[in-house]
């Protein structure tokens, strides 16, 4: 292990973005603790690179499984982590009325409550050492809400809230927080990948069916490409100049231009309707905060 390697964690290290990263990172020369909630599904990855690579059970959801990951992986390498890439997580479809209260939980619990166990698990020790940096997962669905994907959006959301207002609170101690926002299709997307509801309503057919229609039946090709949008996370790991948010894909790009677009529209077209809601002889005072 080079003294200058970078100790990482990556959550959901068995396929997608998770399995990209990790491989792209070991291969770069880094440490890595790759884990999964099935630990034997990452450790081709420790016969590859032997102890640059450490393999652990961890089920985000669980906070005791993260704090104990975190610690064995540090024992593992004699190190603290630098670098946290929080990728797990599981696609979910279904229209606000079609979700049961457990799908909607579930995928509030790995997609948001699991990042904060990680980081909860991570940031005492990078706040000791002065450094670090978080890579959450978002979306193009953290950027806009599409029909049928309301509770994984809701998570995104979260997701991007959470982590703007974090990067805020750990500045001061060194560490960077970036928010990843791919509108590609991967394993996770389509196919095994996504998790239906379990009701499907005739009254959604026009507006959720098509998603379910093109996750069980996908395009051929897909512009994006996991591998590329690996090298340019590992590329901005540490890097003071990494942004808070980075888009991954010409597709991310232009719905998130387009939305944001619509969106200031909007705040224009209503301006004096928001203005209207204040005392008016404070209308030239600034908030303190």
């Amino acid at each position: 292990m080079s003294l200058d390697a970078q100790t990482w964690l990556v959550t959901g290290g068995a396929t997608g973005f998770g399995r990209e990263i990790a491989a792209k990172a070991l291969s770069a020369g880094h440490n890595v603790a790759v884990t999964a909630r099935d630990a034997a599904r990452v450790q081709d990855l420790v016969g590859t690179y032997g102890a640059s690579a450490f393999g652990a059970r961890l089920d985000v959801t669980r906070a005791d499984q993260a704090a104990e990951a975190v610690k064995q992986s540090e024992a593992h390498f004699g190190k603290g982590i630098d670098v946290v890439v929080n990728a797990a997580g599981s696609n979910f479809v279904g229209a606000v009325e079609e979700a049961s209260d457990s799908e909607l939980r579930a995928t509030m619990d790995t997609h948001f409550f699991g990042v904060v166990n990680v980081i909860k698990a991570t940031l005492p020790g990078m706040r000791a050492r002065g450094k670090g940096h978080f890579f959450n997962f978002s979306s193009i669905g953290g950027v806009q809400g599409f029909a049928g994907s309301s509770a994984y959006s809701a998570a995104k959301f979260a997701i991007e809230g959470m982590s703007e207002s974090l990067a805020k609170e750990v500045a001061a101690f060194g560490i960077k927080v970036t928010v990843l926002e791919p509108g590609f299709q991967t394993s996770f997307f389509v196919g095994s990948g996504s998790r239906m509801a379990a009701i499907a309503m005739d009254e959604y057919a026009d507006t959720v069916k098509p998603l379910r229609e093109l996750i069980n039946n996908p395009p051929s090709w897909c512009p994006g490409d996991p591998s590329r949008a690996a090298d340019q996370i590992v590329r901005f790991a540490l890097n003071p100049q990494a942004p808070m948010r980075l888009l991954l894909g010409r597709r991310a790009y232009k719905v998130a231009i387009a939305a944001l677009e619509r969106r200031l529209t909007e705040i224009e077209a209503f301006k004096e309707v928001s203005f209207a809601a204040d005392f008016p002889e404070y209308a030239d005072r600034t908030w303190p905060r």
